[in-house]
């Protein structure tokens, strides 16, 4: 199983000033004790793009911001019994953007909101050593 390590910015031109100064990449590598085709990779996007920095990001775009996320979270804690969809169209109503019920239930999750139910428990027998109320004789 291999990790993999990405190289900061700052080392990233750091290596691209050593090879732009006239060293050999198999040096630059040995020195910064980094594989060859990494480096040689690196300057190669460089030579095409001038650009040595990463491109951060290939995922989808989310549907809502951060001050969204909070909002949503806000509107469930004001009223604990609505419910999702209850919360989306609340949102709908108050930013014109339409989410879904499960993006709704995810942003909440971030929040720290679960949908939990309390446990309703009926003892069976009073004086049973459970029972937090047992009558001790």
């Amino acid at each position: 199983m291999s990790s993999r390590h990405h190289i900061d910015d700052f080392m990233r031109g750091r290596i691209i000033g050593k090879i732009e100064e006239g060293r050999k990449i198999t040096d630059v590598a040995r020195e910064f004790d980094i594989a060859h085709n990494v480096v040689s990779r690196l300057w190669k996007s460089f030579k095409t793009t001038r650009m040595c920095s990463r491109w951060h990001g290939g995922g989808r775009v989310r549907s809502t911001t951060p001050a969204e996320d909070r909002y949503i979270v806000l509107s469930a804690k004001r009223n604990r019994r609505t419910t999702a969809q209850q919360v989306a169209n609340q949102f709908l109503a108050a930013s014109g953007k339409q989410i879904s019920r499960k993006t709704v239930v995810r942003r909440l999750r971030g929040g720290g909101l679960y949908a939990r139910r309390p446990v309703v428990w009926c003892p069976i027998d009073q004086t049973a050593p459970y029972y937090p109320f047992a009558k001790v004789s």
